[in-house]
Formats: C-alpha cells, structure tokens, sequence
C-alpha cells in the first residue's frame, strides 16, 4: 500500500510546486505519474515542466509523445496508467479510488488551498481514504514554499 499523502499549496501554484517536488523523483532515479481529471489542466502542466526554469526541463511524456516506459514522468488522465509508477501525483478533479492496488511507494495528493472545490474534493479523498485504512499524512505550505506536516 502507498504512503499516502495530501499537500495542500496555499503559496505557490501547482506549475511552481509539482516541478521540483518531481525533480526530488528523479534524483532517487524512480518513475512518476501525474495523473490529471481534466484533460486541459495537464496540458497546461505539460507546457509548464518544459519552461518552468530558463535553463533547463524536466523530461516528461504524454499519449502523443509514444509509450510510457519510455518516459521518466508521465502524464495522464488515464487511471490504468497510474498503475506502473513508483510515485503517483494526483491533481485537478482526479480520483483517488484507484489507489487500493498500485504499486507505488508513494502518492501524493496535491491541492490549492485558495480553491474552495479543491479543498472540498481533497477533503472527500481524505475521508474516503481514510474510511479505506489507508495511512495518510498532511502537508501544508509554509511562507517560504516548503512543507510542514501538519497530521
């Protein structure tokens, strides 16, 4: 079972947070799913991890770019693909129930904090993750974009 854990952003916005806390994947050499409910939200993200820093991107893949093996981080609105990941990021409207049987050491469940539906779907995702049994632990953004657990 994955450790499971909710960070709520409440300084920076997700195209900020997600870039470095997926370059943290790649340092431990391990493979990432970015897994998305809306299709226009990951294109977004997409654009967003090839320009996010002037000198650099993070390599990354969607279903135009070919297979996913082939990609250290993948992108996705696809459940079944979320599935051969070592780390799961879930992110817009995206649905935690999958998570019962992945084979991920970790899932991270990242939302706004200055979004009231984002809030409310996090919480939801809590209680339903945590009537399942699963472990799960909170982070919240401190001033200086870093994280505190909180739970």
């Amino acid at each position: 079972m994955a450790d499971i854990r909710f960070y709520h952003l409440t300084r920076t916005p997700l195209e900020s947070a997600l870039p470095k806390m997926l370059e943290k994947v790649l340092e431990r050499e391990q493979k990432a799913v970015v897994f998305s409910g809306d299709e226009k939200r990951l294109a977004e993200i997409d654009q967003a991890l090839w320009s996010y820093r002037p000198d650099s991107f993070l390599p990354h893949g969607t279903k135009r770019d070919g297979v996913q093996d082939e990609h250290p981080v993948w992108l996705t609105v696809q459940p079944a693909e979320i599935k051969s990941a070592d780390v799961i990021f879930l992110i817009q409207g995206a649905s935690a129930e999958q998570l019962s049987d992945v084979k991920a050491s970790l899932c991270a469940i990242l939302f706004d904090g200055n979004n009231s539906v984002s809030v409310q779907a996090a919480r939801s995702h809590w209680k339903n993750l945590k009537t399942a049994d699963h472990d799960l632990t909170y982070w919240q953004q401190t001033e200086r974009g870093g994280w505190e657990k909180k739970a």
